[in-house]
């Protein structure tokens, strides 16, 4: 029987395509391939009864193709503060074992699953200047910086609505697109 659990937090993606993720409409990547991270701040969530807040995850990836096609590599990455019941929770719900449409389809897309790393993990997000910096110890780093303008260079805001999408899960249901200027 599958665990109840719940995380709510700013939740990132980068990746090498350009902005306005290709998957997102289950189209090719940018490059023919797909690589780059997910991740979270869990700011509330628990697995069970273990409380997850304060956390943070991530998982960095790779497809040889387009997401629909499978065949994908994931490594996930976890806050090493996490205790084994929050390691295992966190775990857990990335494997989609525990259900979540997204992790579901997540381990169908992305069988070949990498021993976890636990990792001083550093997360910042601002979600009303679209930048954000995540960082787990040397195996991953991502900054992502606001869409702007060619002439004046002004920021501007794009959203990505997807009703009844399992990614976006937010009361809006959508996502704002910004732009990977690193991923290490």
């Amino acid at each position: 029987m599958a665990t109840d659990w719940y995380m709510e937090g700013p939740y990132i993606k980068n990746c090498t395509c350009d902005p306005g993720c290709p998957c997102d409409f289950n189209s090719y990547p940018t490059k023919g391939h797909c690589e780059g991270m997910a991740g979270m701040r869990i700011d509330k969530g628990h697995f069970g009864d273990t409380d997850l807040s304060g956390l943070a995850w991530a998982a960095v990836y790779h497809w040889p193709g387009a997401l629909h096609e499978g065949n994908g590599d994931i490594q996930p990455l976890v806050d090493e503060t996490a205790d084994e019941a929050q390691r295992n929770g966190v775990l857990q719900i990335l494997s989609g074992q525990n259900g979540g449409t997204f992790f579901e389809v997540l381990a169908v897309v992305a069988p070949n699953v990498k021993e976890p790393l636990f990792l001083p993990a550093e997360f910042e997000c601002d979600l009303e200047q679209r930048t954000a910096r995540v960082k787990f110890g040397d195996v991953l780093e991502t900054t992502t910086e606001t869409l702007r303008g060619i002439d004046p260079p002004d920021p501007y805001r794009v959203l990505i609505k997807i009703p009844g999408g399992m990614e976006y899960t937010n009361d809006p249901g959508e996502a704002d697109v910004a732009v990977a200027k690193t991923i290490k």
